[in-house]
């Protein structure tokens, strides 16, 4: 019988029946395609004296339906060899043989990511079911905020209550807030006992770190710069009533910020908990975490050890990503919130190929494939200055015989770690080095996470990717945004920052090319160009083929044209296999109609607003910007959100494209209908155009009733409503002329 050490750590598996159904799709959809091209080559071949329609709206919807067939065909990539992973973490080696691991926290607003939330995660990676001694936890405050060090101090303070009642009782829910939320009814009264002591010290935790932000919000009252601090590093320490309770080291991270120099964002900050975790603890691997997002199953670090474990997969492997859930998602979802197509569908694609994508939170990484840490011996110090920086003690922790000082003892050592560890958080370190070019996290666009990874991956390394199954925790969990003008928000910054890389020397479809394969570097490409490849398609057939219906011009087949069915079998074939990737996902038909709508809506704003974005700083007409995603949502907002009611009072430059959209294919479609059924109109020449844009309005219906619904506080405010009559008439003027 084999014995627990020769059995696999982990296993993966495809689904021969999801991969025949998504081949044999690709194959027909890609026929129909085909035809489709065929057919719109040859109407620009007619005479222009015999050809009824205008040469202008074709070209623009014949290149529309050209971009969305090539994002689509890249796109593909993920459904040809998908990949699922189980692990077996009973089968690691004894905890004396785990690697350390240092946790990386990031926050940078308290006003927009609550400080009770940031310390739940930091508790909740504390308590991780991992050997204490070789956990390090690390918060990157970015705004350099007081009660944010405030805060961490007294999250140590009841971390002595919070960590022995867990690994005591064998705790699954490690994040107290969530913890804490639940009754628990148990006959132990030891149990019941400690419980409702640890409730209390929490509760009293909460207390102080309230009225200290109400101090801080005082103090800091025009005084205090996010943008102009010095750097702050400090080491939370302390004992309640002289006991000794083993801890994991706890790290406040404030970098220094100057405004004479551009921070790189998080990009920035991470790279600066990169150098200062080396001569602090240098540990392996790195697990990062968004500061909403806390350890909902604490044994995901001994999950992902089973990877790193692997001596067949381990040399190449750099990290191991776990998907984003969220905690506060309704059972309508009317915002596509879960991001499910990402998360199920594109990264266990990537995964079958070279590995999934680096998601910015949720994995582990070896610190190695961040930082080069093998270098070599023979390399002069010089060139390691030009790579690292002038900091001696940093570039001797790269090398792998690198013997750190401890730093749990008091004297001379810790104090000079400390202070070379300002240093590598000082404003000026990376000035003139390879840092954020080819070290650490790669900081040439806002996507720093999509970039470094791919650039890795590049370079020779692998990804792994973990879900959990439909029966198990998520590893974790975070807070996801519930109101359209934060979601909105957060997708300008995603876009752009995609775009960035997209037209950048970075470009999959160019720097990809040799370096990996030509499904994985499709899967990228789809991933970086699909904010700018969908927002100007549905722009167009959200205006020309509706415009050109109100004017009797016809842009598709006749019914009885044998190419009517091709133009119809695409449209069908895209929506019925959407509608199969949701159902096979467990997902009830409204999801389907949820990611629909909110496709077309962030097509025609965000993700318009962030191509537009990435373009201009590419010219050198704007200067780069980072949105924080707001964490804090009113509860008039959650309330809506959880009614599945959408909530338009967002910012017009979002809710007026949407507006004017519907407005302009309602009374199209209107005046279309009532040409051909008073007006001697040909039904047949024109019920692709009638079919295209009421699909339009009816999957958008939430954007009719938000203005024609005056009874809920959600509504479209009335001037958005007017001023969207004045441009429907702009457009319906402009097609008059022009076609």
């Amino acid at each position: 019988m084999a014995t627990s050490s020769s059995l696999p750590l982990h296993l993966s598996h495809g689904n021969k029946l999801t991969t025949f159904i998504n081949r044999s799709h690709a194959v027909l959809h890609s026929i129909a395609i085909a035809f489709l091209i065929h057919y719109r080559v040859s109407l620009f071949f007619q005479d222009h004296q015999t050809r009824t329609t205008p040469i202008a709206p074709l070209v623009f919807v014949f290149a529309s339906e050209l971009l969305l067939s090539f994002i689509w065909f890249l796109g593909r990539a993920y459904v040809w060899s998908p990949v699922y992973r189980t692990v077996f973490p009973e089968r690691l080696p004894s905890d004396e043989k785990l690697p350390a691991i240092d946790v990386f926290i990031c926050t940078t607003d308290p006003n927009k990511e609550p400080t009770i939330g940031v310390m739940n995660t930091l508790l909740s990676a504390m308590a991780l079911d991992y050997p204490l001694d070789k956990l390090r936890v690390y918060l990157s405050d970015d705004g350099g905020y007081a009660i944010t060090l405030y805060a961490m101090r007294e999250a140590r303070r009841f971390a002595m209550f919070w960590l022995p009642f867990c690994r005591r009782f064998d705790i699954k829910t490690r994040c107290p807030e969530v913890y804490f939320s639940r009754t628990e009814d148990s006959k132990n009264s030891d149990f019941m006992d400690e419980r409702r002591k640890t409730k209390e010290q929490y509760e009293l935790f909460k207390e102080r770190v309230r009225r200290a932000g109400e101090e801080c919000k005082f103090k800091d009252n025009g005084v205090h710069s996010t943008s102009n601090h010095p750097s702050c590093i400090e080491v939370i320490e302390g004992l309640l009533e002289d006991q000794i309770i083993e801890m994991p080291l706890l790290v406040y991270v404030s970098r220094e910020k100057r405004t004479s120099h551009f921070h790189h964002f998080k990009a920035g900050a991470v790279n600066a908990l990169l150098r200062v975790s080396a001569v602090l603890s240098n540990s392996p691997y790195i697990l990062m975490l968004d500061c909403d997002m806390y350890c909902n199953d604490p044994t995901s670090a001994r999950q992902a050890m089973c990877f790193h474990f692997d001596p067949h997969m381990s040399p190449s492997l750099a990290f191991v990503q776990f998907p984003q859930a969220f905690h506060d998602i309704s059972k309508n979802d009317i915002y596509d919130s879960e991001v499910r197509s990402a998360y199920t569908i594109a990264w266990p694609g990537l995964d079958g190929l070279k590995g999934p994508a680096l998601s910015g939170t949720n994995f582990y990484i070896k610190r190695e494939a961040l930082c080069c840490h093998s270098i070599r011996k023979d390399i002069e110090l010089r060139e390691l200055k030009d790579s690292f920086g002038p900091s001696n003690e940093f570039i001797k922790s790269l090398r792998r015989d690198y013997n750190r000082p401890n730093f749990n003892d008091d004297g001379e050592d810790s104090n000079m770690l400390l202070e070379e560890a300002k240093v590598l958080a000082s404003s000026s370190y990376e000035d003139h080095t390879k840092w954020g070019k080819e070290v650490g996290f790669l900081y040439d666009a806002v996507a720093e996470d999509y970039l470094t990874g791919f650039v890795m991956q590049c370079k020779g390394w692998t990804s792994a990717y973990v879900a959990p199954s439909s029966t198990t925790k998520p590893p974790f969990l975070g807070t996801s945004t519930t109101n359209l003008n934060d979601l909105l928000t957060q997708g300008i910054r995603w876009g752009s920052g995609l775009v960035d890389v997209a037209i950048s020397r970075y470009s999959p479809l160019l720097y990809g090319p040799p370096r990996t394969s030509f499904l994985h570097l499709m899967g990228y490409a789809e991933l970086s160009l699909f904010p700018l490849l969908y927002c100007l398609p549905l722009w167009c057939f959200a205006t020309i083929p509706p415009l050109c219906l109100l004017n009797g011009i016809p842009l598709y087949p006749k019914v009885s044209d044998p190419y009517f069915s091709v133009f119809l079998f695409i449209f069908l074939s895209a929506l019925s296999k959407h509608l199969h990737e949701v159902l096979a996902t467990g997902r009830p038909i409204r999801k389907w109609i949820n990611e629909q709508r909110i496709w077309m809506i962030k097509s025609v704003t965000c993700h318009t607003y962030g191509s537009l974005d990435a373009i201009l700083k590419k010219f050198g007409l704007r200067e780069a910007s980072f949105l924080t995603t707001n964490k804090v949502a009113a509860d008039e907002q959650i309330e809506l959100y959880r009614e599945g009611k959408f909530d338009f009072r967002a910012s017009t430059i979002f809710i007026q494209p949407l507006a004017t959209i519907m407005l302009l294919n309602s009374t199209c479609v209107a005046g279309g209908v009532s040409r051909m059924m008073f007006m001697g109109g040909d039904w047949k020449k024109m019920l692709g155009q009638v079919l295209l844009s009421g699909y339009i309005i009816v999957m958008n219906y939430a954007v009719i009733e938000g203005m024609v619904m005056r009874n809920y506080k959600g509504r479209i405010p009335s001037h958005v409503c007017v001023l969207s009559i004045v441009l429907c008439l702009i457009f319906l003027s402009l097609g008059s002329l022009l076609f």
